[in-house]
């Protein structure tokens, strides 16, 4: 009678343990990296299976054109680091099929907000600067207090071109028609060195960031104006593209945290391929595919240099901020789990966002702050209106510049003196009140062009004073323009 016990049976087990360690593509070469589970790989075919699904993603939504020229963000992390080897690998002389567009890097150093001192960021940019001379591609650093001057026309969305696959085949007629190299001459591959900051504007990032009384949303602004400050250098620049390196896990993360703070109706933007909400400057994110395992098994297998920065939330405790806990949380999950990342990344994939048509669209109607439509139309009978009612009767009843909702009460009819034109008075007319022209914005200005999570942002502010001047000044003209069409409404003709 057979017994599990005998001889016989230990060669078989050792033979099957052998088998099950073989790389599951060449079936030849013991596996190095275990991805899941049955996803086993050498070292050679997971570098081929590695670079095929980032060429694959380029090729399968045909967003970038050839001989366009491209943006990489790079922070120095896993996921910017090794999509800058990905782009490296697309250009070097073995590769079958070259990529076709002019890349750049733009590194934003973010030590200002941080509190870093002088000399940790020169050493971080130091080294960040080799990373970037040894791509050959031309890179721009970019200190983050730069957002604080950039001109208002970045609030504005500029038209796009068309996006059809009519015009992609078009243009790689043309590619190939005139024979437009895609390499990068050497006039371009010089890099810029981060200018000069002064310590005012180190000061006065400092104040903006230390006006939000909670780590989230510290968080939320500065990706906001960092986003803001990669789109104005774009546009300086003549980038049509931004490639941003988040990855599967983050945009799992970022899903649930958008949730959490209220951009339920910007999901399909915030965690899509390609972001257009800027209109002329489109973001894609070709490592969206990838999770951090797999970024984490390259980067160590291949060797791809990599820079710590800190951020916000580094050593922070797990309950800092919304997104610390979220991705914690999501994390943790994970490894009892794994399909937890990829169940919240694929839900992502079929959300979509009910925009208007492009030619009715007006660049009122977008959100200071992230430049998405704006989600604060709607009905009386909704949650949002009776958020705001709430608000509005939880405020003294004086009406004034410190009143909430001015705008609402028909009997407001100015600014107090004393709060308008700093206090100078200049500019004020004879019932008290300031000229809607030079009238600052308040904190009802500013929240009335926000959507409801930029609303919350706001509101942990201490003062919307020390926000970018952009910010401010484009308040201001959409305040001006509603009060303009308001005093003639009567003479307009109905839509």
């Amino acid at each position: 009678m057979c017994q599990v016990l005998e001889e016989y049976h230990e060669p078989l087990e050792q033979e099957l343990r052998s088998a099950s360690k073989k790389c599951v593509k060449c079936k030849e070469v013991l596996a190095v990296v275990v991805i899941r589970a049955g996803d086993k790989y050498c070292r050679d075919c997971f570098d081929q299976y590695f670079r095929h699904k980032f060429r694959a993603m380029l090729g399968k939504n045909r967003i970038i054109f050839p001989g366009e020229k491209v943006l990489l963000a790079v922070s120095g992390g896993p996921s910017s680091s090794s999509m800058l080897r990905q782009v490296q690998e697309g250009f070097s002389q073995s590769t079958h099929k070259k990529l076709r567009f002019m890349p750049g890097i733009v590194y934003v150093d973010e030590g200002g907000a941080l509190g870093q001192s002088a000399e940790e960021r020169r050493q971080t940019v130091a080294k960040m600067e080799d990373m970037f001379k040894a791509t050959g591609f031309p890179f721009h650093m970019l200190p983050l207090e730069q957002v604080l001057d950039i001109p208002s026309s970045v609030m504005v969305k500029a038209p796009s071109s068309p996006q059809a696959a009519s015009a992609y085949k078009a243009a790689v007629d043309r590619f190939i028609r005139n024979g437009v190299s895609s390499d990068v001459t050497p006039e371009e591959k010089v890099g810029t060195s981060p200018p000069y900051v002064l310590e005012s504007q180190t000061h006065s990032l400092r104040q903006l960031m230390d006006s939000a009384k909670t780590l989230t949303a510290r968080e939320d602004l500065m990706s906001m104006l960092r986003q803001q400050l990669l789109v104005h250098t774009a546009r300086c620049e003549g980038y049509s593209k931004v490639m941003l390196g988040h990855n599967c896990t983050r945009l799992a993360v970022q899903l649930l945290t958008s949730i959490s703070l209220g951009r339920g109706a910007h999901l399909a933007q915030d965690t899509a391929f390609s972001d257009s909400r800027y209109g002329d400057i489109i973001s894609v994110r070709p490592m969206r595919d990838y999770s951090a395992k797999e970024i984490a098994y390259y980067n160590h297998l291949f060797h791809v240099p990599c820079v710590f920065t800190p951020n916000l939330h580094t050593k922070a405790k797990e309950k800092s901020s919304i997104q610390h806990l979220t991705e914690s949380f999501v994390n943790k999950l994970q490894v009892d789990f794994p399909s937890t990342v990829s169940t919240i990344y694929r839900t992502s994939e079929k959300l979509q966002t009910a925009c208007k048509n492009s030619s009715s669209e007006d660049h009122c109607d977008k959100c200071l702050l992230c430049m998405c439509s704006l989600d604060t139309s709607v009905e009386m009978a909704s949650a949002f209106q009776a958020t705001l009612m709430s608000e509005r009767l939880s405020q003294p009843k004086s009406v004034g510049a410190n009143s909430l909702f001015p705008r609402e009460n028909p009997e407001w009819s100015g600014t107090p003196a004393g709060s308008c034109c700093k206090g100078t008075g200049q500019n004020c007319v004879e019932d008290g009140g300031c000229s809607s022209a030079f009238r600052l914005p308040d904190t009802a200005d500013v929240r009335r062009w926000l959507c409801y999570s930029c609303q919350l942002t706001v509101k942990d502010m201490s003062s919307v004073d020390v926000l970018p001047q952009c910010i401010l000044s484009e308040a201001q003209r959409r305040q001006n323009r509603s009060r303009m069409r308001e005093e003639i409404s009567d003479f307009l003709l109905d839509d």
